[in-house]
């Protein structure tokens, strides 16, 4: 019985004294301070007092929560305190380490608060705007050349909007949108997007072979539409009725300096007889002439007078005679 009593005693002394001593040396420091494992605040210059829990004397408390623990630099960053970094931050301001009880993690790692727009929400929003006030009404796709950088608030708010507005660029087929970002009627921050754009157009297509000299008709070019990157000229016409200047190969698209206007036959040769015609007012005027230079209808050409040998400027009509002109 004796013996059993003693193995008791012992059990006991082993099992309690640890927990024991434990609680007398927390109970006997000035400071227990809980550290978590990770902790998100609103200031960009955490102390003690937002990222740890501290019970203990009120004046040592009221000194501790208000030790500074470094800085955030810029919202989504993050820094980590470990208990070394927090005992010396404390025996800087006159609070010993033996003094203080720390619980908890090893380390804490402290996060700002912050919202996040992300580059994404940017081109969308500007994309709905160019759609909404295209800057032509020709252009048929906009697609962006970069996504923007996300933009990080540091300060959370419900009421944040994004303000969309055309913006100017030097360049034709490019089209720039500003979104500027608004908290309440504080704008916060801003993002461009750039878009690259494609415009509705008409083109013509040879269908076969084409030599040169022959003339573009709907037998042997077709007119398609396409999406181009530059807007169709405002005096785009088909070239029906057009010279080929050179021989077009079958799906070649022919623009305008492969082609040219059909010219109209000579009517006049030069140093040929023709009738200077005079008619005014019911007066008919006659004589000869010889033309100094070729001429088609309507141009102006030098003609001599055959009896007079006087040289004039004269219009040459659809019949082939000239009318002076004075």
């Amino acid at each position: 019985m004796k013996n059993m009593t003693i193995s008791i005693i012992l059990t006991v002394f082993l099992l309690i004294p640890a927990g024991s001593n434990a609680n007398t040396e927390q109970s006997s420091s000035a400071l227990q301070i809980y550290l978590p494992r990770e902790v998100t605040i609103e200031s960009n210059a955490p102390n003690l007092g937002q990222v740890a829990i501290i019970r203990g004397d009120e004046l040592l408390t009221a000194k501790a929560e208000k030790v500074a623990l470094g800085c955030i630099s810029a919202p989504g960053q993050k820094i980590t305190v470990d208990r070394a970094i927090i005992l010396s931050r404390l025996a800087c301001s006159g609070i010993p380490a033996s003094q203080v009880t720390l619980t908890g993690a090893e380390q804490i790692t402290v996060f700002q608060q912050y919202q996040i727009i992300k580059g994404d929400e940017f081109v969308e929003k500007a994309l709905v705007f160019l759609k909404n006030n295209p800057p032509a009404v020709s252009i048929c796709q906009y697609n962006p050349i970069r996504t923007p950088q996300d933009l990080i608030l540091s300060e959370t708010s419900e009421d944040i909007r994004l303000s969309p507005c055309l913006a100017n660029s030097n360049i034709k087929n490019q089209a720039k949108v500003l979104v500027s970002v608004f908290s309440g009627d504080k704008e916060i921050g801003a993002r461009e997007v750039m878009f690259f754009l494609k415009y509705n157009c008409r083109r013509a297509v040879a269908l076969i072979d084409i030599p040169q000299g022959a003339v573009i008709s709907p037998e042997n070019a077709k007119v398609e539409n396409t999406a181009s990157n530059n807007p169709e000229p405002a005096n785009w016409i088909a070239p029906y009725g057009f010279i080929a200047n050179r021989q077009l190969s079958a799906n070649t698209v022919i623009s305008a300096d492969m082609v040219s206007p059909v010219k109209p036959q000579i009517l006049l040769k030069r140093n040929q007889t023709v009738i200077i015609k005079f008619d005014r007012l019911g007066l008919l005027v006659t004589a000869i002439g010889r033309a100094l230079q070729d001429g088609q209808v309507g141009e102006y050409i030098k003609v001599q007078n055959v009896d007079s040998q006087r040289v004039i400027m004269a219009k040459v009509n659809e019949d082939g005679s000239v009318e002076p002109v004075f």
